[in-house]
């Protein structure tokens, strides 16, 4: 397989014991970082390889929800099957899995029994609500995860009380908790690292308190003061003018002009230098307290403009905006193709495929050279793990 040249997890083996979106998601960033990650499928394969829309029955998403991983597929109820799995795991640094709680052991294959084969592996478990407490054995999914957070309550739209507030587009709940497992391996890694006592860890990640992390001061507020924050819609209570605007195509174009510089020079772009020197908006916290004013204020311009000449006139003024993109916008955006945030690749499963580039980036690597090679078929690589990698074949 390509080799990881210059990214800063070469080296590292991690065995993903992965489902659906979180634990796959996690090794996934794992393995864009040069990670050699085996996904262990069940013989009919990640149930999320039948999701979404597909090429010849190959799923267009798992060509980026599996790339750069290696494929095995084992069957965790037959024992010779367990045995493979043990040696991934001694000579395996991590392990990734998100099962419900309790499967894992069901299967023999729990923290002590990993532990027995390699003291040092570090185990990261994603689970709904976490491996303890009363909701413990709960089925969840990411819109759980959303809803008990406190994420989905934020997301609705003052004054539509009769519409249940959106999910955000994407299984934030998942993809979140896959971040946290991620950094909390590497983590964990990183200490057991050059000291030969270290022992391996376990890490309990959940979907519900990986969204509830994201609560920023909502918490401290509740203790002190008993404040529930109440969902805002498209504007930000606590800057002004902060919103997204309706334009003459029917688009949004999102402004961000709040601070006092910024705000002077909209007001000006829109035609409307006049209410730059109004004392009522001569601050942040003035302008909040007259938002609906500026709003409309700033409304009526937008209409008057398609959405992308809007945004032209705008950034012509530095002021911080932005039209909201779909997909198109991103695909076919000089910005993103400029920096490779999207990249044509070559998917023996599909033919040529958009990818998007792993989230960081690093000196002397190009980010082409991170998508070492698409999401496998299931079990693509049973025989160079089982044969190579654990010499199985060696008398």
């Amino acid at each position: 397989m390509p080799s990881p040249q210059g990214l800063p997890l070469a080296g590292l083996r991690i065995v993903e014991l992965g489902h659906y979106i979180a634990a796959p998601f996690a090794t996934r960033l794992l393995a864009d970082l040069g990670a050699e990650v085996i996904k262990v499928e069940p013989p009919e394969g990640d149930p999320v390889r039948g999701w979404g829309s597909t090429v010849e029955g190959h799923a267009v998403w798992f060509s980026v929800h599996g790339r750069n991983k290696l494929s095995v597929t084992l069957d965790l109820k037959k024992e010779a099957d367990k045995d493979r799995l043990r040696q991934l795991v001694r000579r395996a640094d991590g392990l990734v899995e998100n099962f419900r709680p309790g499967q894992l052991e069901r299967y023999g294959l729990g923290p002590d029994a990993l532990h027995a084969v390699n003291p040092r592996l570090i185990i990261a478990r994603i689970s709904g609500y976490g491996q303890d407490g009363p909701y413990r054995d709960k089925p969840a999914f990411g819109a759980i995860g959303e809803a008990m957070g406190g994420l989905r309550h934020l997301t609705a739209n003052p004054g539509q009380a009769d519409l249940p507030p959106p999910r955000c587009g994407v299984s934030i709940s998942d993809d979140l908790a896959g971040m946290y497992a991620a950094m909390g391996l590497v983590s964990a890694c990183w200490q057991v690292k050059g000291n030969p006592e270290a022992r391996g860890r376990v890490i309990d990640v959940d979907l519900v308190s990986s969204v509830f992390s994201l609560m920023e001061g909502m918490l401290p507020e509740y203790g002190l003061f008993g404040w529930v924050r109440q969902p805002q819609g498209a504007a930000i209570k606590t800057a002004a003018p902060t919103n997204t605007y309706p334009c003459a195509d029917g688009k949004w174009l999102c402004i961000a002009g709040n601070s006092d510089l910024i705000f002077r020079r909209l007001m000006a772009a829109i035609g409307r230098p006049e209410a730059a020197a109004d004392p009522r908006f001569a601050t942040n916290g003035l302008r909040c307290e007259h938002v609906a004013e500026l709003d409309a204020m700033i409304a009526d311009w937008t209409r008057t403009l398609p959405a992308a000449e809007a945004e032209a006139v705008l950034e012509r003024a530095e002021v911080p905006c932005s039209r909201l993109y779909d997909m198109r916008d991103c695909a076919e955006d000089p910005h993103f193709r400029a920096r490779d945030m999207v990249m044509p690749v070559e998917d023996p499963l599909l033919g040529r495929v958009l990818h998007p580039a792993a989230p960081f980036r690093f000196d002397g690597v190009a980010p082409r050279d991170m998508v070492r090679w698409t999401g496998p078929a299931a079990g693509a690589h049973n025989r160079h793990v089982f044969e190579e990698l654990l010499k199985e074949g060696e008398g």
